[in-house]
């Protein structure tokens, strides 16, 4: 348990803007929240020589004095063996963004049980990389474009965009059963909780009179059907909002879960699905195209996905 000593760090353009707390999180990992802040309060952080505020933006050039604190060390091998170096297939890239198609199964951050996720594993890849942040989430169990932050002014404006909902978020999504014509918009809303393991999960609010009426959130899903199958229907899903597990949940209340939705799909069928001929073992969720304006340029991209191998064959196939 090695003592560090006092360090004067000065920000550079990736940190610009950046509260003083969030800063010192990311420059001490490992150390508890609780004693980042005990040390800010003390005043033994310094921002240009004088007492800071948690709350404290950063500007370019600004020195911060980071005090000497006690953080347990991992030997190198583990801390590897804990996020081994990964690169994921590109879709775009330049110097303001990374968009990467993730592969089904892998989370986009450690944390809940998870020990690392696409984040850390592209950090560990990009040891030269001032900042690499991610602008928004995806499932564990969902594929699909996934948008990285390159600097953190990029960071800012691309979250405005996806908070102001002004980007296309269409997913393809295979659904157990004939989905309904007719059924082309569902705006219901959302409320999160947790269960009594403390697992995540939401459910639909259709009544003033529900518990959580008031906490419930507006979300709204548009479903367009691609193809038939018979016993599955494959469709197109465009979300207007970006609640947790939106899509999934529509779907299922709709009497149509996806296929493979290990939460709230329909588990029996699941089991089947990756025992049978087909072995397939995942949820077919695949965020196949995002539009957005480029931080810098307001240039609009298209990012697309292919479906991958697996979700295609299914399809062809089953």
């Amino acid at each position: 348990m090695p003592a560090a000593k006092v360090r004067l760090q000065t920000v550079d353009e990736g940190s610009v803007g950046q509260r003083l707390d969030n800063y010192l999180l990311r420059e001490l990992k490992g150390v508890p929240k609780t004693h980042i802040y005990r040390v800010i309060r003390a005043g033994e952080v310094r921002v240009n020589k004088g007492r800071a505020q948690a709350d404290t933006r950063l500007e370019l050039g600004d020195v911060v004095r980071i005090p000497p604190v006690r953080v347990a060390e991992r030997p190198a091998e583990a801390l590897a063996e804990l996020a081994p170096p990964r690169e994921f297939p590109l879709v775009f890239e330049d110097e303001h963004l990374l968009v990467i198609d993730k592969p089904a199964g892998v989370a986009v951050h450690g944390g809940s049980g998870v020990s690392f996720g696409v984040i850390e594993q592209l950090r560990r890849a990009r040891p030269q990389a001032k900042f690499l942040e991610l602008v928004h989430r995806l499932d564990k169990e969902t594929s699909g474009v996934l948008v990285l932050a390159k600097k953190r002014s990029a960071l800012t404006h691309l979250q405005d965009q996806f908070r102001g909902r002004e980007t296309g978020k269409t997913y393809a999504a295979l659904v157990w059963g004939d989905w309904p014509e007719k059924l082309k918009v569902i705006d219901v809303a959302l409320h999160k909780y947790l269960d009594a393991d403390g697992e995540r999960r939401v459910r639909q609010v259709t009544s003033s009179h529900d518990p959580a009426a008031e906490q419930a959130k507006r979300s709204i899903t548009l479903v367009k059907v691609v193809k038939r199958l018979g016993w599955a229907t494959l469709l197109d899903v465009t979300i207007k909002t970006g609640r947790t597990h939106q899509i999934r949940v529509h779907l299922a209340e709709a009497g149509h879960a996806i296929v493979g939705d290990p939460k709230y799909g329909d588990f029996a069928k699941n089991r089947d699905m990756a025992r049978g001929p087909q072995r397939f073992e995942r949820m077919f969720l695949h965020a196949r195209r995002l539009q957005f304006a480029h931080p810098q340029t307001a240039a609009q991209l298209v990012c697309e996905a292919p479906l991958p191998t697996e979700c295609r064959h299914l399809i062809e196939t089953a």
